[in-house]
C-alpha cells in the first residue's frame, strides 16, 4: 500500500467530485457563480470565502427571496429561520448570519426530504387508483 494506492484513490476521490459537481451543475443546484468562487478559494487563499467584506444588503435581499417562496409553499421552518436571519442582516451580525445559514440549510434538507416522502405517498395512492385526501383537517 505505497504511495501509487494512495496517488490512486486521490484521483479516484478527484474524478468522484468532478462527477458529482457536474450533475449538481446540469440539475440546476449550483450556478457559475460558485465556480467562480472556488477558482478565489485555493490553497494560497483557502478562506477567500470568509474574509471579504460581508454585504448584508445583498444577502438580506437573497435570504428575503427565500423568505418568500418558503413562505408560499408553507415551509414554516425554513420561513422563520429566514425572519431571524434577515433581522441578523439588519443588525449586521456576521456571526448570527453564519449560524442562521447552517440553520437554513439544514431546515430546507429537512422539508425537501419531508416533502419527497409526501409525493411518493401521494404518487403510491394515484398508482393505487385512490384520491389524495384532503390536509383541511390537519391545518
Amino acid at each position: 500500500m505505497g504511495s501509487f494506492s494512495l496517488l490512486q484513490s486521490v484521483e479516484q476521490l478527484q474524478r468522484s467530485f468532478i462527477e458529482y459537481s457536474s450533475g449538481l451543475f446540469r440539475e440546476g443546484f449550483l450556478d457559475g457563480q460558485f465556480g467562480q468562487l472556488q477558482m478565489l478559494q485555493d490553497e494560497s487563499n483557502p478562506d477567500f470565502v470568509e474574509q471579504q467584506n460581508v454585504d448584508f444588503k445583498k444577502i438580506d435581499a437573497h435570504v428575503h427571496q427565500l423568505k418568500g417562496s418558503s413562505s408560499s409553499i408553507g415551509a414554516q421552518r425554513v420561513k422563520n429561520t429566514c425572519i431571524a436571519f434577515r433581522s441578523f442582516c439588519e443588525e449586521q451580525k456576521v456571526e448570527g448570519c453564519l449560524r442562521c445559514l447552517q440553520q437554513v440549510k439544514q431546515e430546507y434538507l429537512l422539508v425537501k426530504a419531508k416533502l419527497e416522502a409526501l409525493l411518493r405517498l401521494e404518487q403510491q395512492i394515484v398508482a393505487a387508483g385512490g384520491v389524495i385526501p384532503m390536509l383541511n383537517e390537519f391545518c
